[in-house]
């Protein structure tokens, strides 16, 4: 994108703001994981990176390190279709025998949308400190509680990272339930 994804614009709202309004319903405990000063005109408490330039595995793992709760919400900047339907569907689901709760659908795993518990920090500062930064190796050193996706929902998980795609996602009807 070249720009800051979160704060990239759809239907005249940046995406981070749509993901907010999605979690609200469900949390008012709202920390952005962020090393950039743009987020600042949000009244939510900006966290930085604990160790930078590590990608999502660090984003987790600065989340988790940080937050007071067991149990966190881990969200994406670049999904603005989420929907609090869908988050509460995740949050009524989990199962606490599992270190981390996420969908799939019939392509793929999405482990940016998810509930993780503290209880991966030492697994997740491991794959830090050898820089083993895949998420799906991360995946495998954990147990996770997997929930399918129903195919006429699968558009709410759709990741916007090119032009392309916001492109797309503009030129499109989706309803943001």
């Amino acid at each position: 994108m070249q720009s800051e994804k979160g704060l990239v614009l759809y239907q005249n709202k940046a995406f981070i703001e749509h993901i907010i309004d999605a979690v609200l319903p469900i949390s008012k405990n709202i920390q952005l994981i962020t090393n950039s000063n743009d987020y600042d005109y949000l009244e939510y408490n900006v966290v930085k990176d604990l160790i930078i330039d590590k990608g999502p595995i660090g984003g987790i793992y600065s989340a988790l390190a940080q937050s007071e709760t067991e149990l966190n919400l881990i969200l994406s900047c670049d999904i603005p279709l989420i929907s609090t339907e869908i988050l509460s569907e995740l949050v009524a689901k989990h199962n606490s025998n599992f270190d981390a709760t996420l969908f799939e659908d019939a392509n793929r795993i999405h482990p940016l949308i998810g509930i993780y518990s503290k209880k991966c920090l030492s697994i997740l500062k491991k794959a830090i400190d050898e820089n083993d930064l895949k998420m799906m190796i991360f995946l495998t050193k954990i147990k996770v509680q997997k929930i399918n996706i129903e195919e006429n929902k699968s558009h709410l998980f759709k990741n916007i990272n090119t032009i392309a795609e916001l492109n797309e996602l503009n030129n499109n009807e989706y309803k943001i339930a």
